[in-house]
């Protein structure tokens, strides 16, 4: 017997239903905005555990309590409302562009798109993926049973990709909600969606690591956005977008949402977004009307070798500072400074960005937490009371494309060529006075700075050695590298224009490797 699918709804599927089949390498961005309504908290049920038995019985038990509570949602754009241009319909992967023409809207009639999700309480709340009713006109729901109901948008949240979907009904079918946190590299998981127009559909793997986060950053560039993500390599597919991922407990652990492909269909890895943070978002969402994220107000990157040696770090861990979103930023106020490594928060070890993101998103705007760092070598504690992320976030595109202009000099401790920031290159490029430094021409691919500072970064402090220098000159700059000998640090200030916006970041080189 041979399957037959549609032009139209295989595009339709292929395109919108599954934002992570479009790979790490291509630069998408959920859409902007929060719409959302209020209302109290929502009761979710919790799972009976399953019997033991070998993991084919386990799956089996699994897929017959809890297929019930998954949901194949249909979301329905009128063509009279184009679908906005976001950067993911713009930077689509190679090949992918005819998809997204031929949904346009302006091109066709109304539009469809598939995707899952799973019912959490028994009157019909409905967890998914924000990009499966992202500029939905209408939303249906369909149960296993066949029966089919017309959906409410409670709520979404484009940093997390979650959203939070309404049925009329009782006693409904329910999953449980586990917690993500217990979950161990090789357990197995099972995964339940609709990929391909194929309901109901399950598949198991097992957990392949936890914790991923700046490895998906190309999912979503807004500077607010949440990267903590769940790999597994339990087959997932368009489709599968906002059902669940469970453990062998019957237990939800995580909303399946990407996947790593160079096709755009099933290679070998998903990822989902843990449920604790998904709970978390659909409580504030039912609960406030809107999603209130707690942040530390700072820009933040994982540490790595070089760092953890400027630190005197043991281990390669922690969450470096890169800079600070404005004057108001609480940890600015509580007196971190861009190089500070966080290595604890909230009483718990921050081994990565995406551990402390996860930590400090349990918390809500004004509450106080404790905040551990390494500051090049010396230990400091803190007390930060969070503040709040805007609902939106200004993005300012960098001009990569601007040659370079004459008065160039060239570094050869770091291995770059740089020129000093004219007032007319500042104006072109948005560049506030206080980060009018050295713009970066060129790297070296083979000298020290490979694959830390690349074209039109520029750099503004040296923060170490001691004193910290202001940089406006090459001589500023080539008059601290000149006390240094081969094989010590410098940790410069840099100031970049990023698709996440402007903002600053903490490098550390070692001079002559």
């Amino acid at each position: 017997m041979s399957l037959h699918f549609s032009r139209s709804k295989l595009l339709a599927i292929a395109a919108s239903a599954f934002i992570g089949g479009v790979f790490f390498a291509s630069s998408l961005d959920w859409t902007q905005g929060l719409f959302a309504q209020g209302g109290g908290k929502v009761k979710t049920e919790t799972a009976a555990p399953l019997p033991a038995g070998a993991p084919s019985e386990g799956f089996s038990a699994i897929a017959e309590r809890v297929t019930p509570a998954v949901v194949s949602i249909q979301a329905e754009r009128d063509a009279r409302r184009p679908r906005t241009n976001t950067p993911q319909r713009r930077n689509v992967p190679p090949g992918f562009e005819d998809f997204f023409n031929q949904l346009d809207p302006r091109n066709q009639g109304p539009s469809e798109s598939s995707g899952s999700g799973f019912i959490v309480s028994k009157d019909g709340y409905i967890l998914t993926n924000n990009h499966v009713v992202d500029g939905a006109d209408r939303v249906k729901v369909l149960m296993s049973d066949r029966r089919e109901f017309k959906a409410k948008i409670v709520g979404r949240d484009p940093q997390t990709d979650v959203a939070v979907l309404k049925i009329d009904g009782s006693n409904l079918p329910t999953v449980g909600l586990g917690d993500d946190q217990k979950l161990r590299i090789g357990e197995w998981v099972v995964a339940i969606g609709n990929p391909l127009g194929l309901n109901f559909t399950v598949t198991a793997g097992i957990i392949s690591a936890k914790g991923r986060g700046n490895e998906l950053a190309g999912l979503n560039r807004d500077q607010y956005a949440i990267t903590d993500f769940i790999q597994t390599d339990a087959a997932i597919n368009p489709g599968n977008s906002g059902g669940p991922l469970m453990n062998t407990r019957g237990e939800v652990i995580g909303i399946n949402s990407a996947i790593a492909s160079q096709t755009g269909f099933y290679s070998g890895y998903g990822f989902a977004i843990p449920i604790t943070l998904a709970k978390t978002v659909m409580d504030d969402i039912v609960a406030h009307g809107r999603v209130r994220r707690a942040i530390l107000g700072i820009t933040i990157n994982d540490v790595n070798a070089e760092d953890a040696a400027v630190a005197g770090l043991k281990q390669i861990v922690g969450a470096k500072v890169g800079g600070f979103s404005g004057e108001d930023s609480p940890a600015r106020k509580a007196g971190l400074e861009p190089g500070d490594i966080i290595v604890r928060a909230d009483g718990k070890d921050v081994d990565r960005v995406s551990t402390l993101q996860r930590l400090v998103r349990m918390h809500q705007p004004g509450e106080t937490i404790d905040v551990d760092v390494v500051r090049y070598g010396e230990k400091k504690s803190f007390k930060i009371k969070l503040g709040e992320a805007p609902a939106e976030a200004t993005q300012v595109a960098s001009n990569d494309d601007r040659p370079a202009e004459s008065g160039s000099v060239s570094e050869t401790k770091l291995g770059i060529s740089i020129e000093a920031i004219t007032a007319e290159v500042a104006k072109d490029n948005n560049i506030e006075e206080q980060y009018r430094g050295l713009r970066v021409l060129s790297v070296d691919a083979a000298g020290p700075a490979a694959d830390k500072l690349v074209r039109n970064d520029v750099i503004v402090k040296v923060i170490r050695p001691e004193p910290v220098t202001t940089i406006r000159t090459a001589a500023d700059l080539q008059r601290v590298l000149s006390k240094l000998k081969d094989g010590d640090y410098v940790s410069l200030l840099v100031y970049a224009q990023t698709q996440q916006g402007p903002g600053t970041r903490v490098v550390n080189i070692r001079i002559g490797e």
